[in-house]
């Protein structure tokens, strides 16, 4: 009989252990942060195919998304999937793509985050030469790989309420783990 006590009492507190872990795990994952795995190229070479990355739920719950930011976001076509793009204008900007370059209220948009050969080539809704001014409430979002990205140059804006959140870690493979910061520069 005391086998057994003992025994169910370790179950016990088994059962416990996880249900408090669980707990927390549920509370993290829905709340505060979410992983996420890179599919495809479009952000490349900032983040490659199956790299893995943790997303902030809650910082654009007290503020919007800045310049530069690389954002989370269910997929315009399929929200049940998830895009991973940068934040190219916010609400009240007018941005246009003209001659490879990406322009933010008439002037060149300073992409310190890309190699200085990269070329922005027009879309489906921003055609070349025609500006569109963001509207409360919604961001532009391209990807860094802009030859192999689907993004807002083909299908328009980004609800500010489809966006998931903020990339800020990326944890796998080993090599390259660390915080991911927008470093934007002093003139953005």
């Amino acid at each position: 009989m005391r086998f057994f006590r003992k025994f169910i009492k370790v179950v016990y507190e088994f059962v416990e252990a996880f249900v408090i872990s669980a707990s927390v795990f549920v509370v993290v994952y829905l709340f505060l942060m979410q992983p996420h795995q890179v599919k495809g190229a479009s952000m490349y070479p900032t983040f490659k195919d199956k790299e893995y990355l943790l997303t902030d739920k809650i910082t654009y719950q007290r503020g919007l998304p800045k310049y530069g930011d690389v954002i989370v976001f269910k997929a315009p076509v399929n929200e049940n999937f998830d895009f991973i793009k940068r934040v190219i204008a916010l609400p009240g900007q007018t941005v246009m793509i003209k001659n490879g370059n990406v322009y933010i209220d008439g002037q060149v948009l300073d992409e310190y985050y890309l190699s200085s050969d990269v070329v922005t080539n027009p879309g489906q809704f921003l055609l070349e030469g025609e500006s569109y001014t963001v509207q409360p409430g919604e961001v532009i979002a391209f990807g860094d790989n802009r030859g192999h990205s689907s993004d807002s140059r083909d299908w328009g804006p980004v609800p500010e309420q489809n966006i998931v959140g903020r990339v800020f870690f990326r944890y796998w493979p080993s090599d390259v783990v660390g915080v991911i910061s927008n470093q934007t520069r002093a003139s953005n």
